[in-house]
């Protein structure tokens, strides 16, 4: 048997290139105690905290593998819920910047986080319709409520009561009584998607944006606060608000009455896409599909009332009736305008030191940041003043080109308006050039100058030292899409849209601009082979003597370098050929296509040796690994992968891009790949020390892809539970699976521990004295404990949000043991609150089960007795220790309050002894 070929590991080393990713949304963090300087943005599956004063990044929240699609920081600022593409949240310290807690709920991409007013519960929204509620304190979720038909778009607590209201695509706004866990009302004056939603006023207005440029205000009151009295007057307001289709029908219990109020119209004639208010609800901002943001002012009673005198004063002076009406307008005033320099995505507001930050984040990977006056009491709108800009980190648009300097140090990226060159290591940009949108690019020998090929038909020269454009030569009269450096390394070939092939020559040209005697680098044109359709890609064979033109019609033609007579035609592709390659030994070429295949040729004769099924979509881009018949490809299905052209098989897939690969680059000694994708980022690999063996990589995946299929799978039937508004907060998973699984092994390691203690106990009675007794190996890893204390040390290792979704598919031949444990437990009152939340909800989903077992009536006896005596003792060790903290609060206060007045009498003291000096210097002058 032969040696298997062995493989190194190529791994995700670095994610540059992305200021901000457009599928979430920005929002102001405090760090370091400082408020209104650093912004939390998405990138790809990382957050990122910028500094807005430096430009720098000074935090990455390290994601996984899934985009970003939601941010809230907590109230307290110490703490980011971040919310995934497949639902997961995770909540990471800001002071750490690392992620203890993790909540799997939903199906879908999060799409709504908000935290209630203390910051102790969370409430998530996605496009699998479903709003949940978390205990971020537990660790667990509360309750899943369902009623919306589309993607929830936005969830707010209410502070006052203990109400949730939510929006959604279904054109709904849904209450929801959290006590009860059901809906009570349900708005349907929207005809459209309800896209944001806010609540003002001390919780009195709510505000909604939708699909057209109106904003829609709702008084909210309370039925309890009214007067029986005032009863009738409720039910009479109930006809002209159906008529109007305003306000829901009759319901049954009345927790609040929703009726609209008025509407304020936006300048912008298309949908909302952000509504929202700062923390103090005193100011908001709205803005649609473009790029200009409307701000607007909550004014406070004592502005209305100004505002309504000086309203009945103008009315008098024009001999009007004195009663003026208040409406929406008099209590939301228009506050300002501002006017980014690209598409809105997302905003956020902060008022800091009576001064207003806005910070938006545009379509084009940047982020800006304006300040206004925050008095609205001028006349006119308040102008903005832009205070920071964040670009410097990526590009405006796609990278569709990159090149390697010879050195592996620098990395050149190319888009449609600028041109960057990157530190490898330091992965930060060194220069920035403008040019017109770049196609292919490449490193002039020397490393000193990088020449472009543009859309356009121009190759663009440019000097890295200086960072200008030497020279732009009109070089095909369509896109240049594609150029190759030659073998010899003294000019390099073009192909472009207007059928020809040129080939360049360097040549070093008297500088006119400068006025000493100098010479710079310049090209000239020195042949030219025309061809009958549009050339897509050039290749030069490492050995000088081939080149290969890829066409528009499919095929592929190589010719003599030096006679530029024909060579070979390979054809087999049924789309055209995007990119090619040929190996450091000129004996094989390789071809990827539009029709996702990739063919491997021989460059002796021309056959093919093999087509492999590449990608899923469009074959973007190949290259060989230098010195190797390795290679990598890039596709639009997201993906790159590395192929052994020898043996005809895939080695590694590297996946992280959320966007298609549009190109790559593999560094002169292979052992670094940096790729671009329609996600703005740029990914580099790394060369690693590892091996890799085949059989294993593709176990891997194997049980990559069924750990994917078990979260996608039917959720696990509560049995007894109605299908209602209100379920289970968590999902199955694979790691609920395992817990599970632990869990079981766990009870069967009890039971047989149980039956043999119980064996040894009758042999030591039959022989009178005390034998030795062996122990399992799993209990004296753990030093030797009971079985029992080894089944609770597995429930406590199983995540608290995953808990009860554990013991959901848990089979109920397990059930007898673990509550026969449970009594054991709370007995010797050990971690009474877990077992209690164990306890209850076996009891839930089981109760037709348990309470038909006549084997565990005695137990259930026993657990009722022992249960409520010791949650009697859990609360009052509680209640003492609130009094113990409330009693140290107070002392503290005190002690602060006259630590205060020291001080201050101290400073009057100072102040009166520098008084009387100043005057007996003054007197001793005179």
């Amino acid at each position: 048997m032969g040696l298997t070929r062995q493989y190194l590991r190529y791994a995700a080393s670095a994610l540059f290139g992305v200021v901000a990713s457009v599928k979430t949304n920005i929002c102001y963090v405090t760090l370091r105690g400082e408020k209104g300087r650093y912004v939390a943005v998405g990138a790809c599956e990382h957050v990122f905290i910028w500094d807005t004063r430096k430009g720098e990044k000074v935090l990455i929240l390290q994601g996984q593998k899934q985009e970003v699609t939601q941010l809230r920081p907590s109230p307290d600022g110490l703490s980011l819920a971040v919310g995934y593409q497949d639902g997961s949240i995770r909540i990471f310290s800001l002071l750490s910047g690392e992620s203890s807690i993790t909540f799997n709920g939903h199906k879908a991409a999060v799409t709504a986080l908000n935290y209630d007013q203390l910051g102790g519960r969370l409430v998530s929204g996605s496009k699998d319709t479903d709003v949940i509620v978390w205990d971020v304190i537990n660790e667990s979720g509360l309750y899943r409520l369902k009623g919306h038909k589309d993607a929830v778009t936005q969830a707010l607590f209410l502070t006052g009561k203990n109400l949730l209201v939510t929006s959604g695509k279904d054109t709904l706004v849904k209450w929801w009584d959290l006590d009860t866990q059901h809906c009570f009302r349900t708005m349907v004056g929207h005809r459209t998607e309800v896209w944001g939603l806010t609540v003002l006023s001390d919780e009195r207005r709510i505000l909604t944006g939708s699909a057209d440029s109106e904003l829609r205000a709702w008084t909210v009151s309370y039925v309890s606060e009214t007067e029986d009295p005032e009863e009738p007057r409720l039910k009479k307001a109930k006809g002209p608000s159906e008529e109007s289709g305003d306000e829901e029908e009759e319901s049954q219990e009345h927790i609040l009455s929703c009726q609209r109020y008025g509407s304020i119209m936006r300048e912008g004639r298309d949908r909302v896409v952000t509504l929202g208010a700062d923390r103090t609800r005193r100011f908001l901002a709205c803005h649609g599909t473009d790029s200009w943001l409307e701000v607007f002012c909550v004014l406070n009673e004592e502005e209305i009332s100004k505002k309504m005198e000086r309203k009945r004063k103008k009315a008098k002076k024009k001999q009007e009736e004195p009663e003026v009406e208040q409406t929406l307008q008099d209590e939301i005033v228009k506050f300002g305008k501002i006017k980014a320099t690209s598409k809105i995505k997302s905003c956020d507001l902060l008022l800091s030191r009576g001064e207003l930050k806005v910070v938006v984040l545009l379509q084009n990977n940047s982020v800006e940041c304006f300040s206004m006056g925050a008095d609205p009491t001028g006349a006119g709108a308040v102008e903005s003043t832009k205070s920071s800009r964040l670009t410097l980190g990526g590009h405006r648009s796609d990278v569709r080109t990159l090149a390697f300097s010879s050195d592996n140090i620098a990395v050149l990226s190319a888009s449609a308006e600028s041109v960057k060159i990157w530190n490898r290591s330091t992965l930060q940009c060194i220069r920035t050039m403008s040019c017109d949108y770049a196609l292919c690019s490449l490193f002039v020998p020397g490393d000193r100058h990088v020449i472009v090929g543009t859309k356009s038909g121009k190759l663009q020269l440019f000097d890295l030292a200086s960072g200008t454009e030497l020279d732009a030569v009109d070089a095909h009269d369509g896109a240049v899409w594609s150029i190759a450096l030659s073998p010899d390394q003294r000019g390099f070939t073009t192909g472009g849209a207007d059928k020809c092939v040129k080939f360049w020559e360097f040549e070093l040209v008297n500088d006119e601009s400068d006025a000493q005697s100098s010479r710079r680098l310049a090209v000239k044109q020195s042949r030219v082979l025309q061809m009958d359709e549009d050339v897509l890609c050039v290749r030069f064979s490492p050995d000088g003597r081939l080149l290969a033109v890829s066409l528009l019609d499919c095929t592929v033609k190589i010719f003599f370098v030096d006679t530029l007579k024909f060579f070979l035609s390979l054809y087999g592709h049924k789309l055209p050929v995007l990119c090619m390659d040929i190996s450091h030994d000129s004996a094989i070429i390789l071809t990827g296509s539009a029709d996702r295949n990739i063919k491997i040729w021989g460059l002796d004769f021309g056959d093919c040796h093999r087509s492999l099924f590449g990608h899923d979509d469009s074959v973007m881009f190949l290259q060989f690994v230098p010195k190797t018949h390795l290679f990598f490809s890039a596709g639009k299905d997201r993906k790159v992968k590395q192929w052994d052209a020898d043996r005809f098989q895939q080695v590694q897939t590297l996946e992280g891009h959320h966007g298609e690969v549009w190109c790559l680059a593999i560094s002169p000694n292979g052992d670094h790949i940096v790729s671009s994708s329609h996600d703005k980022s740029l990914r580099l690999w790394e060369r690693t020390r590892e091996p890799l063996i085949l059989e294993e990589e593709q176990e891997m995946q194997r049980e990559a892809e069924f750990e994917e299929s078990v979260g996608k799978g039917d959720q696990p039937v509560v049995a007894g539970e109605k299908e209602g508004e209100a379920a289970l907060a968590g999902k199955k998973t694979i790691e609920t699976v395992k817990a599970t699984e632990r869990i079981m092994e766990a009870v069967e390691l009890h039971r047989e521990e149980s039956d043999k203690l119980e064996d040894h106990r009758a042999l030591c009675k039959a022989a009178g004295k005390e034998l030795p007794r062996k122990i399992h190996p799993i209990l004296q890893a753990y030093g030797n404990i009971s079985s029992s204390d080894y089944v609770m040390d597995v429930i406590k290792k199983v995540r608290s949000s995953e808990l009860e979704e554990s013991l959901l598919v848990l089979p109920f031949s397990y059930v007898p043991d673990l509550l026969t444990l449970f009594r054991d437990y709370i007995r010797r009152s050990q971690d009474v609150e877990l077992v209690c939340r164990c306890l209850f909800f076996l009891l839930r989903i089981h109760f037709g089960e348990i309470t038909s077992n006549h084997m565990l009536l005695g137990v259930m006896e026993d657990l009722k007795g022992c249960t409520i005596s010791r949650v009697s003792e859990v609360r009052d060790v509680m209640g003492v220790n609130m009094a113990a903290l409330q009693y140290l609060k107070r002392e503290i206060e005190a002690k602060e309050e006259i630590l205060f007045f020291t001080d201050a009498t101290g400073r009057f003291e100072e102040k009166r002894r520098k008084r009387k000096k100043k005057e007996k210097l003054l007197l001793t002058l005179a």
